[in-house]
């Protein structure tokens, strides 16, 4: 298993881009280091050739000035053992005169330009080591021949030093660059195999599993997270369709019986035609509420898939919402309650109308339906508020009664499909209302919350302003 991460990490693309940049970049240092190589070789070089040439110079000053014993003195004078000028002084016969070099240097004898020759020295009674060397030829008057040259040892051997730093630098570096490119490899890989491991387990229906984090708040970080999200949502969307389903079996199927039972009942009723007529009316009330249970189904799914997002327009929410209000003044004072409205013109949102007027809709119904007091509560707390409440960069519409409220750990899951806090569910309703309320608000980007109203409950639409 460790080989076969190993060989995995060679193909990832963090170690094909590590190889890659450590490729261009040992390309560019060794054009580079190559240029600062030549041109100080040719620096060296320069420099040797022009004190060889200047000291020539000289020695035909001598000669011109003092003749060719002269320029012989001079050459014995400057003639040391272990120093980097050398010298050779042959007469015309080819014998030695003068120089701290034994012989002339078969390499450049008979060449007039010079050259690089080799030369062995060192003290008497040790090995003689062999060094490099440049010199120059220079003919006198009477056929002496004089050879001045430079030893040149050191700058090969700095030279070759430099190759050998060159080379180890460039050898260190690229063992850096793979070694580094093959880390970040099997670095990648395990997050990537972590990735992978949580998605088998999801595919294999471990819906709360999620995609670990490193902390180190990279980009993969921020992928796992956003998958993560991503997972939340696809678990809440899974949960609700359970809960759908099981709410479906006992909010559904209780009217259906009904259904059925009634027309049962209308066709063994004796009186014949009248029975029939109001067993069908009855029929047709039931029915309709079925088609508006199933509808408002429909909408959620819509809302939730995203379908309206285009049928959007500039409003002033002040006036819809004292719209809506008058519509369900009337349903307030039949239950009891005064509904009060403090929405003034002025906050524009863009959004779909409709929606919005139906959330709203839905938000007093509720306060009307399930927000009367107790009997014997205060004149005061026989009321609903509407407030809209203008923000910098939201709006929101504030629906609060007085009744019994809802308690803190059930406000997540009234908004849910089906949810009714009514376990008997003798009143009328279906538990789509708050659901519809998320979904709009979900929608055009804005939140639901519900609070306490101290006594009573307090809904809170949050919309963004044009």
């Amino acid at each position: 298993m460790q080989d076969r991460s190993i060989l995995s990490a060679w193909t990832t693309t963090p170690f094909r881009i590590a190889a890659l940049s450590v490729a261009a970049f040992l390309a560019t240092a060794a054009g580079i280091v190559g240029l600062l190589f030549w041109q100080t070789n040719e620096v060296l070089t320069e420099q040797v050739l022009r004190a060889i040439t200047a000291e020539a110079q000289e020695m035909r000053h001598i000669e011109a000035a003092a003749g060719v014993a002269s320029v012989v003195e001079a050459v014995k004078a400057r003639s040391r053992p272990e120093g980097p000028g050398l010298y050779f002084v042959a007469a015309s016969d080819g014998s030695k005169r003068a120089g701290n070099l034994n012989r002339l240097p078969p390499e450049i004898a008979g060449d007039a330009r010079g050259g690089v020759f080799r030369y062995e020295t060192g003290p008497e009674g040790q090995p003689a080591r062999s060094r490099l060397a440049v010199a120059i030829p220079v003919l006198l008057a009477d056929g002496t021949h004089l050879l001045i040259g430079r030893d040149i040892e050191e700058q090969r051997a700095l030279a070759s030093r430099m190759r050998m730093i060159f080379l180890w630098g460039f050898g260190l570096l690229s063992a850096a660059g793979l070694a580094g490119g093959l880390g970040a490899g099997r670095a990648l890989l395990a997050r990537i195999e972590a990735i992978n491991a949580a998605s088998r387990s999801i595919m294999a229906g471990d819906l709360s599993r999620r995609i670990p984090l490193s902390g180190a708040g990279d980009e993969l970080d921020g992928v796992a997270a956003n998958l993560n999200q991503m997972l939340d949502r696809i678990e809440q969307l899974m949960n609700g369709l359970r809960e759908v389903s099981d709410n479906i079996a006992h909010d559904l199927k209780t009217p259906l019986n009904r259904l059925r039972n009634r027309a049962e009942a209308a066709l063994r009723d004796p009186r014949g035609s009248d029975a029939y007529r109001e067993g069908l009316e009855r029929t047709i009330e039931e029915a309709d509420e079925l088609i508006k249970t199933f509808n408002a189904l429909l909408l959620i799914a819509r809302l939730e898939a995203g379908a309206l997002d285009g049928n959007t327009e500039h409003f002033d929410l002040g006036a819809l919402v004292r719209d809506v209000a008058d519509f369900y003044e009337p349903v307030a004072e039949e239950s009891g309650l005064t509904l009060t409205v403090d929405a003034a013109d002025g906050p524009e949102i863009s959004a779909n109308r409709h929606l919005v007027s139906q959330a709203i809709a839905n938000l007093i119904d509720n306060a009307i339906k399930y927000g009367t007091p107790p009997p014997g509560a205060p004149s005061s707390r026989l009321k609903v508020d509407v407030v809209v409440e203008p923000l910098p960069t939201t709006v929101e519409i504030i629906v609060a009664d007085h009744g019994p409220g809802i308690s803190p750990e059930d406000r997540e899951r009234v908004l849910k499909r089906f949810v009714r806090l009514e376990a008997s569910r003798t009143r009328p309703g279906t538990g789509l209302g708050l659901s519809l309320v998320a979904a709009v608000a979900r929608l055009h980007a804005g939140t639901i919350r519900l609070e306490d109203n101290a006594p009573g409950l307090k809904a809170v639409l949050v919309l963004p302003r044009a």
